[in-house]
């Protein structure tokens, strides 16, 4: 079989190692950045006409859907995960978006498992694990987080530590996304997977902005792994789920809009929901704020409250769910009545009440919103016949798989 169907698409079978590498929170200019600074001399040779694109990723620009979308090869509308977070109407309760239950499509990698081909996933956040590995047969699929305590029953992989050679590091730090590329240089070096996804955590960009020394020293690091990656004969392609703004005010405090407060203040208590997608278990480097919110609310309340955001400055498009699910390709029996997206420097929350800040140490910076939309699309081989039309991050396997020219180094690609 040398061609695979997927979700519509159909993917030839690769003859050299693909990774695959989702960037968590890469907007493209803290590529170009880095490349200017000097630290990053492998990227640099990337960032050239033919190798290195913009493209938009999924709105809500949010982890889970955008992840989901890239490893798919298509839109929330068809694999049904459109947020970290949601209400699910039949069990009446909020709840996290991770379990494979909610996934209503097979990713390229089960596929490219089943058809005989190794495949390998490794994540930051073990949040992505389970979804990412879905019906993934005979395949590795672990997160940093929880490298310790993969098992070959569970993981296919077992001993990840010792393998690595480095302590699993902390959930809040830059070394959790290095250890998932220090991971995969060692499997390219020791198991050479057909296929190997790796996706990072947004930790440092929620922290930094692109060409600042903390940002430029996460980007030499990832450097220095994708050259390694690139010397091992990887075809590697770059990604991102999502760019990042600043989201403060002048003073430096977060610029929220706590809609909860707001919308119980205009129709009074209990008579509408507000639902923040980018909730998860980690939430100290943003405090749940980010720049979309899904409410659910009925009858007039609901045009009071969508007349009363349109008004509001900061708010960027209030949508109906029709008119949400068609604008962002959303399933919309998953998004409340309306869909608020806030402007560049603004975020969304609930209640104040309900929003601990203490962990901030750094000025706002989130996502969620269609300005946190742009994202990189980077390759080490030359892209041929581009297809047409609007370029998505979720392109980026059809792209690598069937649109690269034979192996040229990227070094001497350069010269």
């Amino acid at each position: 079989m040398n061609t695979i169907e997927v979700n519509g698409r159909t993917y030839r079978r690769n003859t050299e190692p693909l990774v695959v590498v989702c960037v968590d929170g890469c907007e493209y200019d803290y590529l170009t950045e880095a490349a200017k600074a000097g630290v990053a001399p492998f990227i640099a040779k990337l960032l050239g006409p033919g190798t290195a694109f913009k493209g938009d990723c999924v709105v809500p620009s949010f982890t889970n859907p955008n992840n989901l979308s890239i490893v798919t090869g298509a839109p929330p509308a068809v694999h049904g995960i459109c947020g970290n977070f949601f209400y699910d109407r039949d069990a009446d309760a909020e709840v996290m978006m991770n379990d494979p239950k909610y996934l209503r499509a097979g990713t390229v990698f089960a596929a490219f498992g089943d058809a005989g081909a190794r495949v390998a996933v490794i994540t930051a956040k073990d949040k992505l694990r389970k979804l990412l590995g879905h019906k993934l047969q005979g395949g590795i699929c672990f997160s940093s987080e929880k490298a310790a305590d993969a098992t070959m029953a569970e993981n296919g992989i077992e001993n990840v530590v010792d393998l690595v050679g480095m302590p699993v590091p902390s959930v809040y730090s830059a070394e959790l996304s290095e250890f998932v590329f220090a991971a995969g240089v060692k499997l390219l070096e020791k198991q050479r997977p057909d296929i190997m996804y790796l996706s990072t955590t947004d930790y440092i960009q929620h922290k930094f902005a692109p060409g600042t020394d903390g940002a430029n020293r996460f980007y030499a690091m990832m450097d220095k792994y994708l050259a390694k990656m690139d010397a091992l004969g990887a075809i590697i392609a770059l990604t991102a789920d999502h760019g990042m703004n600043a989201k403060q005010k002048a003073d430096g405090t977060p610029n929220v809009i706590y809609l909860q407060d707001a919308i119980d203040g205009w129709i009074g208590k209990e008579k509408a929901r507000v639902i923040l997608p980018i909730t998860d278990p980690y939430v100290v480097h943003h405090g749940a704020l980010g720049s979309f919110a899904t409410i659910y609310v009925e009858g007039a309340d609901q045009q009071t409250v969508a007349a009363k955001l349109k008004a509001t400055e900061g708010i960027e498009v209030v949508l109906t769910n029709a008119e949400a699910a068609k604008r962002f390709e959303l399933p919309p029996d998953r998004i409340g009545d309306l869909v608020v997206v806030s402007t560049k420097h603004v975020v969304l929350g609930t209640s104040a009440s309900r929003h601990d800040l203490s962990g901030l140490d750094a000025p706002l910076r989130s996502h969620g919103g269609i300005s946190e939309q742009t994202v990189p699309l980077l390759f080490n081989r030359r892209v041929v016949d581009m297809p047409a039309g609007r370029l998505r991050n979720f392109d980026i396997l059809d792209i690598a798989l069937n649109h690269l020219e034979a192996r040229v180094p990227a070094a001497a690609a350069a010269d």
